[in-house]
């Protein structure tokens, strides 16, 4: 089975040469270098690696230097900006770097982030996708609605759904009624354009690892979804605070709830399909 972590963020240390644009509560550094090694101990192949917005905006310069130390395991993703009346020759440059995959918009209810859906930046961002045939990742937690219509004005665009269309804590506990949004994200299931990740799920637990009570409201998302279009995922380091890495995956690795073929599909094969890569370990 290979095992693909649908969404990791790496960096590097804040510093003058690659300053952060705000400071999360992750830790100080996780290299490219760092997140392979992590991934070894658990048994991860490849990774999906997202340009972090939160510490360097549309700058996706670190990513494609760790994919290029890293070509086997790596996939990248790059954050573009809506407001930028040029992002259709940004998308067009980025289908041209090496490991490319897939390009990310956001659309949640935070400050500068929470737009119309017919914001003409996101037809232009969806326009270029269809153009150069990559999906697109849209965060739109806590703003479900406003995600669907964004999907719905643009059918013929390949979206790519990031952490369930849940709000995810950054820090314990979950809070009470963690999945409350799950009948909307349920619903956004019949949207054949759209696939889902299922990343982070552990920080939504209200109970210790390994998380007993998240398979209830995840089997409801398998069944709505169907396996072939739940990329699962660890949101590492996002979910540092929450969860270290082994705790991410080992639970989907060991639960009773997936049988093989539910498990190699969850784990590695939607997300190979979604994003038309798989990783490649060199001399492994």
């Amino acid at each position: 089975m290979t095992i693909i972590d649908s969404q990791v963020h790496a960096y590097e240390a804040n510093t003058p040469k690659r300053p952060w644009h705000s400071v999360p509560n992750w830790p100080d550094h996780v290299t490219g270098d760092e997140m392979v090694a992590a991934m070894d101990k658990v048994g991860v192949d490849g990774a999906i690696f997202i340009s972090a917005f939160s510490m360097y905006r549309y700058d996706a310069s670190y990513a494609v230097q760790v994919q290029r130390a890293h070509p086997g395991r790596f996939a990248i993703v790059k954050p573009v900006d809506p407001d930028d009346p040029a992002v259709a020759d940004v998308v067009a440059d980025w289908k041209r770097t090496p490991g490319a995959v897939g390009i990310r918009i956001m659309l949640t209810k935070d400050p500068e982030r929470d737009r119309d859906p017919a914001d003409p930046g996101f037809d232009r961002i969806c326009r270029a996708a269809v153009q150069h045939d990559l999906p697109v990742n849209i965060l739109c937690w806590g703003n479900v609605d406003a995600g669907t219509a964004v999907i719905d004005r643009h059918p013929d665009t390949r979206f790519i759904i990031d952490h369930l269309a849940i709000l995810q804590p950054r820090t314990p506990p979950a809070p009470p009624q963690p999945w409350a949004d799950l009948p909307k994200v349920l619903e956004l299931a019949r949207r054949n354009n759209a696939v889902i990740k299922v990343s982070g799920a552990c920080t939504l637990s209200r109970r210790p690892y390994p998380f007993p009570d998240i398979w209830d409201p995840l089997a409801r998302v398998f069944d709505a979804w169907g396996f072939d279009r739940c990329l699962w995922g660890t949101d590492w380091t996002r979910a540092y605070a929450v969860v270290n890495y082994a705790q991410a995956v080992e639970p989907f690795l060991a639960t009773d709830r997936l049988n093989a073929g539910e498990r190699a599909m969850l784990m590695g094969g939607a997300c190979a399909k979604a994003y038309r890569w798989s990783p490649r370990i060199v001399g492994g």
